[in-house]
C-alpha cells in the first residue's frame, strides 16, 4: 500500500511539472508555433491543467423543485433515456434535461455586474460600431456546411429556454439609431426554475436540453417528442411524403416557429433522420427478430456516436485547420496510435491518449458533468452565417436563384427545400464559403432579425448582453482565469490598428471592459483557425469532456451495447459517405475532397 501511495505521489508531482512546463511553453512560444509533435504534447498538458482548474460544479448549490426522474431499470444499462437520466448510473440526474449549466471559471467570479455596468457600453453600440458586416469576410478554407452543422449541434447541446415576457432589459438608444422602438428591449434569460429564492450565491441557469451528445435535436428530450418522430415500425423515424422530417400539427411544437430554424438546420436534420433509417435497415438485416424498440434504441446510439465522431475528426479540424489541432483532435477519437491501428487491432491500451476516448473508462475528472456557460459563450459564432446565398445546380453548377437569409429562415426554409431539392441545396452550401468569425462580419439579417412571434431582435447586441447577464467574465479576466496573458492595451489585443482604435473608442479607453466576444473576434488567430485561440481553450477542455463523461461513448461503447455492426458503421462512415448514401448525385463534387466541410469540387467546363 505504501509503495502504491508513493507511486501515486510521484505521478502526481511529475504530472504537475508536465502541466507547468506545457503552460510555460505555451505562454512563451505558443503551442501553434511549435513543431507538431511538441505542440500536441503541450496541448495534452494544457488540457490536464484545465481539467484540474477550470471545472466547477453548480449542481451542488441549494435547489428546489428538481425535475422528476423515473426509477432505475435494466434498460438503463444499454439505452439512452429521452431526458438524459441514468447516463451515470450512480448519479442519475447528471446531465439530464432541466439540469444546470456548470462553469469553467470559479463560481464566485460569476456574479452579474451591477446594472449600470452591465449595460456599459451599450450592447447596441457594440453591435453597430464593432460587429456590423460592412462587407462579407469569407472563411475560404471551409464551406458553408460548417455553419449549418454548428446550428445542428447547438440544437442538441443547449438551450436556456423561453425568456419571461415581462421585465426585459431596456437599452437606451441615441437619436441617430434607426431601431424602430425606444428603448431597445432584450428579453432576459429564463431564471433557473430549481434555484431557491433569496440566495446570495451567483445565479444559476438550467438547460432545457440534455447535456449529453445524444442527438436530441433529432429524437427530442421528452417521451412525447420521441413518440411523435417514430413510425413504430422497424425502429424508423418519420419522413413525410415530401422527403423532409414530419412536422407536428401543433403550432407550439412546429420547429418552423422556433427562433433559429433555417435551411441549414433543416438539411442536417433531414440528412441524419435518413441516416437513422439506413442504420435501421442494416440492423434489421443483421437481427431479423428484433423488435421496433430494440432497433430504434440501437440505431439512435449508433447515429449519435457517428455525429460525435464527425464533429470530432472532421468538422472541428476543418474550422481549426492547424497541423497540431488536426492531429490532436483525431487523437481524441483514435488516440495517438491512430485510425489504422484502431481498425486493425482495436484498442491497444486503456489510455485515452494512446487509444482514444471512445471505449476508455468514464471519467468526470472530479466534477459532475454539465455543459458550461463559458462553453455556450464561445460557441456564439453567428459570423459564420452569410447574408446571401447563390443556390446552384449540382449537375452543372448553373445558378438557380439567389436567396437571402430572410428567405431561408422559418417557413421559408421548407419552401426552398421543396422547390429546389436537397441535392442542389447541399451542393450550394458545399461550394460556398461561410463567414470568418471576426469583427465587422456579423450577419446584417441577424441584427434586424424578425422572430416568428413578430418581435424584432438584434442578435449581435443580444450576444453581448447574454455573456454579461450570465456572469461570463469579460475578455481580459476570462483570459486570466484560463492562465492566458491579458491584453495589455488595445494595440496588444489586435494587430489591426483601425480595429484597435475603434474598440478603444467604444470602451472609453478601458481595456478591462472589452467584452469576451469582441476580444475573441479581434485577436490574432493561429494559422488555419476560423475562430480565436481564446475560444479554443474551452474547446480543449470541453471537446474531450463531452466524450470522457458519457458512458455510452466510454465504458458502454462496446459490441454488447452497440452491436458489432453498429461499431463498424461508426468506423466506416464519414460526413461524405453519409451525404453520398442519401444524395448520390453529389459524388462528382465530393470524390476528390478529403473533408466534406472543405470546399467541394465544381464541375469543369
Amino acid at each position: 500500500m505504501a509503495k502504491t501511495t508513493k507511486r501515486t505521489q510521484v505521478r502526481s508531482v511529475l504530472g504537475a511539472l508536465y502541466d507547468k512546463g506545457a503552460q510555460r511553453l505555451d505562454r512563451t512560444v505558443g503551442w501553434h508555433r511549435l513543431p507538431t509533435p511538441l505542440g500536441v504534447l503541450v496541448l495534452i498538458g494544457l488540457r490536464s491543467a484545465l481539467r484540474k482548474r477550470n471545472l466547477y460544479d453548480t449542481s451542488g448549490q441549494p435547489a428546489t423543485d428538481l425535475p422528476p426522474i423515473s426509477g432505475p431499470s435494466e434498460e438503463n444499462h444499454t439505452v439512452r433515456t429521452a431526458d438524459g437520466t441514468y447516463n451515470d448510473l450512480d448519479d442519475p440526474r447528471m446531465g439530464m434535461a432541466g439540469s444546470r449549466f456548470g462553469r469553467n471559471v470559479p463560481i464566485d467570479r460569476t456574479h452579474p455586474e451591477p446594472r449600470s455596468q452591465l449595460l456599459s457600453p451599450s450592447p447596441r453600440l457594440v453591435s453597430r460600431a464593432l460587429l456590423t458586416r460592412d462587407e462579407f469576410i469569407p472563411a475560404t478554407s471551409v464551406n458553408a456546411l460548417v455553419a449549418a452543422w454548428l446550428q445542428f449541434m447547438i440544437r442538441d447541446w443547449f438551450s436556456h429556454g423561453k425568456s419571461p415576457k415581462d421585465d426585459p432589459w431596456e437599452i437606451p438608444l441615441p437619436v441617430d439609431d434607426p431601431w424602430p422602438e425606444r428603448p431597445m428591449r432584450i428579453m432576459r434569460t429564463r431564471p433557473d426554475p430549481t434555484a431557491p429564492p433569496g440566495s446570495t450565491l451567483p445565479p444559476t441557469y438550467a438547460n432545457t436540453e440534455t447535456h449529453w451528445w445524444d442527438a436530441s435535436q433529432i429524437y427530442g428530450s421528452t417521451p412525447e417528442h420521441q413518440k411523435f418522430v417514430r413510425t413504430g415500425q422497424d425502429g424508423k423515424l418519420r419522413i413525410a411524403g415530401n422527403g423532409l422530417p414530419a412536422m407536428p400539427d401543433d403550432p407550439d411544437q412546429d420547429p418552423r416557429r422556433v427562433p433559429g430554424f433555417w435551411l441549414g438546420l433543416l438539411m442536417m436534420q433531414t440528412l441524419f433522420t435518413l441516416e437513422h433509417n439506413a442504420i435501421c435497415d442494416r440492423l434489421r438485416a443483421e437481427y431479423p427478430n428484433w423488435s421496433d424498440e430494440e432497433i430504434y434504441q440501437r440505431a439512435r446510439l449508433i447515429n449519435a456516436a457517428l455525429i460525435a465522431k464527425i464533429h470530432t475528426v472532421e468538422w472541428t479540424p476543418a474550422v481549426i485547420s492547424h497541423p497540431t489541432t488536426k492531429l490532436a483532435l483525431r487523437a481524441n477519437w483514435w488516440g495517438i496510435a491512430g485510425e489504422r491501428v484502431h481498425r486493425r487491432f482495436g484498442r491497444i491500451s486503456g489510455s485515452e491518449i494512446i487509444s482514444g476516448i471512445p471505449g476508455s473508462d468514464t471519467d468526470h475528472h472530479g466534477v459532475p458533468y454539465a455543459l458550461t456557460e463559458e462553453f455556450v459563450a464561445v460557441y456564439r459564432m453567428h459570423p459564420l452565417v452569410p447574408d446571401e446565398f447563390d443556390l446552384r445546380a449540382a449537375s452543372d453548377d448553373q445558378s438557380l436563384t439567389s436567396a437571402t437569409m430572410r428567405n431561408l429562415a422559418g417557413a421559408g426554409a421548407v419552401d426552398v427545400a421543396l422547390r429546389l431539392g436537397l441535392t442542389d441545396l447541399l451542393y450550394s452550401f458545399g461550394t460556398a464559403h461561410p463567414g470568418l468569425v471576426t469583427l465587422h462580419n456579423f450577419p446584417r439579417f441577424l441584427q434586424e432579425f424578425q422572430r416568428p412571434d413578430g418581435k424584432l431582435q438584434d442578435l449581435a447586441a443580444t450576444d453581448i448582453l447574454r455573456s454579461r447577464e450570465l456572469g461570463v467574465p469579460r475578455y481580459n479576466e476570462f483570459r486570466r482565469l484560463l492562465r492566458l496573458a491579458p491584453a495589455a492595451n488595445f494595440a496588444d489585443l489586435t494587430d489591426n490598428a483601425q480595429w484597435a482604435s475603434e474598440i478603444e473608442a467604444v470602451y472609453d479607453g478601458d481595456i478591462e471592459r472589452v467584452d469576451l466576444t469582441v476580444g475573441m473576434y479581434a485577436e490574432r488567430r493561429p494559422k488555419g483557425f476560423a475562430f480565436s485561440d481564446t475560444a479554443f481553450r474551452i474547446f480543449i477542455l470541453m471537446a474531450s469532456r463531452r466524450l470522457n463523461s458519457d458512458r455510452f461513448l466510454t465504458t458502454a461503447y462496446t459490441p454488447a451495447v452497440y452491436t458489432k455492426a453498429g461499431l463498424d458503421w461508426i468506423d466506416d462512415n464519414t460526413m461524405a459517405s453519409v451525404l453520398l448514401r442519401h444524395y448520390p448525385a453529389l459524388r462528382h463534387a465530393l470524390d476528390s475532397v478529403p473533408n466534406a466541410f472543405t470546399p467541394w469540387t465544381r464541375p469543369k467546363g
